[in-house]
Parts: C-alpha cells; structure tokens; sequence
C-alpha cells in the first residue's frame, strides 16, 4: 500500500473543512469529542508514566524535601493542569464556537488552571509543614498556623483574580470593591484575624509548642498540646479526650504551661503532714539517747545538743527551772528527721528548692510541709516517689511521740458513746439480792 502523498492529505483537509462547513454543529460535537480524547489519554500519560517517573525518583534520592511533596501528592495535583491546556488549545478546533462563547469558555478554564494552582501551592505548604516537623526543633515555633494563613492568601488571591476574570474587569477593580466591603470582611473573618495574630505573638514568644503540657480550667483542658493551627490548639487531656481551644483565647485568658517544670528534670512535691497539736513536747533525755538509734539523727542530735548546751551553760537561770533551759521537741526531732531522710534519697533532687517547714497551726492541727522537688518529670514515677515518701513518714511519726491529726470516724464516735454508756450504767446487784436481804 502507497503512502499517501502530500496532495492527498491537502484533498483530505479541504474534504473535512467543506464537511464541517456544511454540518458545523456536528463537526463541533466531533471535534469536542476529540479534544476532550486528546486531553484525557494525555493527562493519562502524564500521571501513568511522567509523574510515575518523578516519584521513583523522589523516593531514591536522599533528599527529605521531594519526599513531602510526593506524601502531598503535588506533583498529581498539578498535573491536573495538562487536560486543561490540552482543551484551551483545542478550542479554536471547534468551528461552531462564536466568539463570546470561545471567550467564555477560555475564562472558565483559566478559573480551572488557577483553581489547580492554588490546589497546588496548597499541597506545597503542606509538605513544607511535614519536612519542618521532621526537623528536630520542630516543637520550638509550630508553624502550622503561619502556613494556613499563607494557603489562605493564596486561596483569597486565586478567588479574587477568578472573579475578575470571569467578570472580564481588573483585578485591582474588584480588590477595590473588597475594601470598600471591608467591614463586612472583618465581621466575617473575625476570629480568623484574631487567631492569626494570637498564632503570631503564641509563636513568637514561644508561649506554646506542640507536646506542651498545658492546663487552661476555664475549658477543661489538661493534657499535651498536640495541634498548634491557624484558629485553634487541639489538646489531648489526660483522660484521652480532646479539647478544641480558639487561638485568640490564649492571649485573653491565662493558662498554665507546665513546660519549664519538664525541661527542668524534677517535678515538685508539696504535701503536708496534719499533726496534732497535743501531741508536741518536750523531749526527756532518756528519749534523746532512745532517738540515736536512728542513723541518719546522730549527727543532728550530737550537733544540737552541744548547742544546747552551750547556750544554757551561758546562762545561769536554765539551770534554776527546766522551762528556762532550752531543750529539744519531739516535733523538731521529726522534722531534722524528715530532712535527713529526704537528703538520703537519690530520687529527690538536692539542687532544686529544698524546704521542710512548719506552717501556720489550723483547726486540723499543726502542718508540717514537706517542699521538695523529684528527680523525675514522669507522671507514675514521680507518683511513686512522692506515694513512698509519705507512706514510710506516717508509719514513722509515732516513733517521736507524735499523732496524725484526723478527724473522728463513725467508729471512733461509737466506741466514745459506748464507752460514756458504760460509765452511766449503776452497778448491778449480785443474783440473788433484794430489799431487806430478802430474796
């Protein structure tokens, strides 16, 4: 078979073109028809083989970058944009098209491409968030927030110059219709203005990152930070909800962040013992000898009373009465003890706030407060720690003399009134005894 020569193929077109002059309306559904063929097998290629092609290659190369843009699929979502060129070029293929039609047409897919841009730029914003959290100071300035706000520029552009184009005017024409809506636009996108700039000042003062923990009662949140976006902080609570916060609120109400407490290695503990006040005393000194068989009191004791002595050797009237001399209490005894017991424990912290204090006496007896810090920042152990700490001072307390204070059970009341109802019932006569020694 003879290839057909140049002169075929010219009496060919010229067959086609008097064809579609005589049936236009046709000749447009086939060439539409064509067109829209050509535009699908060619973005078919485009994402079967090219965009197959960039992502094996993303994957081998050793860069973290073209990876994130392969996990956001961008290089799918723009080649979305191929069938688009592949139809705006085939247009002037259509031969019933009339000029406002073709012109419509060409708005509306350029509205379509930038569509596709915007969805684009998105992605990459995106990817850049994901490469950023794989840094290791991704926890420091959560960007997220600053990212949105950038998709959201790019989204309102790609909308302004859209409706620009298909209305046929100048974008600045129709951005100057927007500012005179301003006011509706700043009822509109309030709290997204306010959470940008609470994002902004959040970040900058690196008042919260992702993995805080923070606690903020006036909505319930108590757990990590675990989301840092344009217009809320999602925080998982410690009871595996989550809690959704507005941005803005962060900079209208307070909160507490318990970071420092974490990046310092030791959390505190701050708990009191309720004694009773009854209970405090002077010690005798067979008591002192008794109290040297603990170990870790001999330095305090062997300490104090060479004190004590030389204070009441200085001066005379301590020898006349014992309420003149100075001398040692049971409760001050405990609490060098609870010192030394504490300093004996590698699981407190000896570099932090270190107190063991008295405070003020209450209607609950005298409060003896234990202010330390655990080596620790982890929730169990530092529950462990401080759990063991006030188990073994409660079981010890009564070796110095000294009572818990706790408040009269049903028990404690039901063993008094029995005991008051044995003291008013009179004695009884023996068996037998009656008046006059009659029976």
């Amino acid at each position: 078979m003879e290839a057909p020569t140049t002169t075929d193929v010219a009496g060919w077109i010229a067959a086609l073109e008097s064809w579609s002059s005589d049936q236009p309306f046709l000749a447009t559904l086939v060439a539409a028809g064509v067109v829209a063929l050509v535009a699908w097998v060619a973005y078919a290629v485009t994402r079967r083989y090219l965009i197959a092609l960039i992502e094996r290659v993303t994957r081998r190369t050793p860069f973290a970058w073209d990876e994130a843009l392969h996990e956001r699929h961008v290089f799918r979502r723009v080649a979305r944009i191929v069938p688009i060129l592949v139809v705006q070029a085939g247009l002037r293929f259509l031969p019933a098209l009339d000029g406002d039609l073709e012109n419509g047409l060409r708005r509306a897919l350029a509205v379509a491409a930038m569509a596709v841009f915007a969805s684009g730029v998105g992605a990459a914003l995106g990817a850049v968030g994901d490469l950023y959290q794989r840094t290791s100071t991704q926890g420091a300035r959560p960007i997220k927030g600053y990212l949105q706000a950038a998709s959201l520029v790019v989204y309102g552009f790609v909308v302004v110059v859209a409706a620009a184009t298909l209305l046929g005017r100048d974008p600045l024409v129709v951005l100057g219709g927007l500012g005179a809506a301003s006011a509706v636009l700043l009822l509109i996108f309030r709290d997204t203005i306010l959470s940008l700039v609470a994002g902004i000042q959040l970040t900058s003062n690196d008042l919260i990152r992702v993995g805080d923990w923070i606690e903020m009662p006036q909505f319930d949140a108590d757990g990590d930070v675990v989301d840092v976006a344009l217009n809320t902080v999602k925080v998982q609570n410690w009871d595996r909800t989550f809690t959704v916060i507005p941005t803005h609120r962060f900079l209208e109400q307070s909160f507490t962040n318990w970071r420092g407490m974490q990046d310092s290695g030791g959390r505190r503990i701050k708990r009191s013992l309720l004694l009773d006040q009854h209970s405090v005393r002077f010690l005798e000194p067979t008591e002192i000898d008794d109290a040297r068989r603990f170990a870790l009191l001999r330095d305090y004791l062997d300490a104090k009373q060479r004190e004590l002595d030389a204070w009441n050797a200085e001066h005379p009237e301590a020898g006349e009465e014992a309420v003149n001399a100075r001398r040692l209490t049971n409760l001050g005894t405990f609490r060098a003890y609870v010192v030394a017991y504490l300093r004996s424990r590698p699981d407190v912290r000896q570099d932090m706030t270190f107190l063991v204090r008295q405070l003020d006496p209450t209607a609950h007896g005298v409060p003896l407060e234990v202010y330390v810090f655990a080596a620790t920042v982890e929730w169990g152990e530092y529950e462990g720690i401080q759990s063991d700490v006030f188990d073994h001072l409660l079981a010890i307390v009564s070796e110095f003399g000294l009572r818990v204070f706790q408040q009269p059970s049903g028990s404690d009341l039901r063993a008094l009134a029995g005991t008051l109802a044995d003291r008013r019932e009179p004695p009884r006569r023996p068996a037998g005894e009656g008046h006059g020694g009659r029976p």
